[in-house]
């Protein structure tokens, strides 16, 4: 594998700078969106149907792995056409659980998660975007989702309590942090023994190109800030996790290579299933 950037933040942009073009993409995504629909709805209900608003970020989400069902199940703005993947797939949940979202966005997998786990269960969505929790709280007060609820704070400093969560899922938001071994230090630290990580993210398989590194919309778009599988396993293995598991998606190429207009970037980027476990306890 050719050599790739090893960093802390991986990205060209220091910690500071990378936080800042983040939180302000996603806060643009959040209130363009809302924007959007209540424009077009304040003018025109009809231009609201499914075939006029939905259509785009419904085939999106197809690509990424989700069902009719699971995009039928989830009213409202949820599904924001964004990720490069489905956790769902990869969690098994089970009815009862506690499931934690590391960058939740608008709710949507935290709503499909709160449908498995049941009433029984609980799902936290953590987002350092104010614009993105707003939005979400919305969207869960539309989908009647009494067992979800939505914090703001940064995916490296989780406002969760230790050993509470049975499981983590995230899609596309580990390659946007610019300390990722803190995120899992964090991830396995609220945890419960036994408890398991499955997200979807994007891995390197080639080095970025420089100007690409330090463009803040690339890093901020998941294009950039991305770290290889051996560099990914090493930061897990090391916070304790076990049973690490790093898989490319070799389809993935049909829509990360139309993120950039001016790169293909799925000749150095891949979407990938990462899953690991903390270990229990053992009996005395």
């Amino acid at each position: 594998m050719p050599e790739t950037n090893d960093s802390s933040t991986e990205s060209g942009l220091d910690a500071q700078t990378q936080r800042k073009v983040v939180r302000e993409r996603y806060a643009s995504i959040a209130t363009e969106k809302s924007e959007e629909e209540s424009s077009c709805c304040s003018s025109d209900d009809s231009c609201c149907s499914p075939t006029e608003t939905a259509a785009p970020t419904d085939e999106t989400a197809r690509q990424l792995g989700y069902s009719e069902t699971e995009l039928e199940s989830v009213d409202g703005n949820a599904n924001l056409g964004l990720g490069c993947g489905n956790p769902q797939a990869l969690a098994s949940l089970n009815v009862g659980e506690s499931v934690l979202d590391l960058g939740s966005g608008a709710g949507f997998d935290c709503f499909l998660a709160a449908q498995e786990v049941g009433e029984t269960g609980r799902v936290i969505g953590v987002d350092m975007t104010p614009e993105m929790v707003e939005k979400a709280r919305a969207n869960a007060s539309q989908n009647d989702a009494e067992n979800v609820e939505f914090r703001l704070g940064e995916i490296e400093h989780l406002p969760v309590s230790d050993d509470s969560i049975d499981v983590i899922i995230s899609n596309c938001v580990v390659n946007l942090s610019p300390d990722k071994p803190q995120v899992f230090d964090e991830a396995f630290r609220v945890l419960r023994p036994g408890g398991r990580l499955a997200i979807s993210d994007v891995v390197l398989t080639a080095a970025v190109p420089h100007e690409v590194r330090a463009d803040p919309d690339s890093v901020a778009s998941c294009v950039a800030g991305a770290s290889t599988i051996d560099r990914l396993e090493t930061m897990l293995t090391d916070t304790g996790f076990e049973s690490v598991d790093i898989s490319p998606k070799d389809d993935s190429d049909e829509f990360i290579r139309d993120w950039d207009d001016d790169y293909d970037v799925s000749e150095f980027l891949v979407s990938a299933t990462i899953t690991a476990r903390k270990l229990e306890v053992a009996d005395e």
